[in-house]
C-alpha cells in the first residue's frame, strides 16, 4: 500500500512541473517578440478587416519589456513610436498591458490601448479607442530566449 501512495505522489508532483514553470512564463523577465496577424478598423458607419498595420502606425513585429514598461517597434518595422505601458496585471493565465498614447502633434488622434496576452497559448488581442475610431488587433507573442 505504501508503495502505491509513494507511486502516486510521484505522479501527482511530476503533474505540478508543467503548471510551475508555466506560472513563470511571461513574467517580465524576458524581453517578449510579437506580431501582427489581422487588423479591424471599426468606426460607427463601417467596419475594416483588411486595414494595414503600417498605415494606423502599428508595427508589424514588435518587442514588450514589461520590467522597462515599453513596446518597442522591431528593427525592420516603417512605425518607429516607443510605446509606454501605464499598467501591468497578471490574472489568471493572462498577461493585462494597458497604456495611452498622445498620437501626432495639432491631429486629434490620440487614443487607449489594452493588450491582453494568453500566458497559454502567446495569442495577442489588442484593443484600442480613441475619438470615434476603435481598432482591434490580432496577434502572437514569444518569449525571446
Amino acid at each position: 500500500m505504501t508503495i502505491n501512495k509513494s507511486i502516486f505522489f510521484l505522479l501527482f508532483c511530476i503533474m505540478l512541473i508543467p503548471s510551475i514553470s508555466f506560472a513563470e512564463d511571461f513574467n517580465g523577465s524576458k524581453l517578449l517578440v510579437g506580431s501582427v496577424e489581422k487588423v479591424f478598423e471599426i468606426n460607427q458607419f463601417r467596419v475594416s478587416d483588411d486595414v494595414d498595420p503600417d498605415t494606423v502606425g502599428l508595427p508589424r513585429r514588435f518587442f514588450i519589456d514589461i520590467e522597462q514598461k515599453r513596446v518597442l517597434p522591431s528593427m525592420e518595422s516603417m512605425v518607429r513610436r516607443i510605446s509606454s505601458i501605464k499598467h501591468v496585471e497578471h490574472i489568471e493565465n493572462k498577461v493585462i498591458l494597458q497604456g495611452v498614447e498622445e498620437g501626432v502633434v495639432n491631429v486629434n488622434d490620440g487614443l487607449a490601448w489594452s493588450m491582453v496576452i494568453s500566458k497559454e497559448t502567446g495569442k495577442v488581442v489588442l484593443s484600442a479607442s480613441g475619438d470615434g475610431v476603435a481598432y482591434v488587433v490580432f496577434g502572437s507573442c514569444t518569449e525571446v530566449d
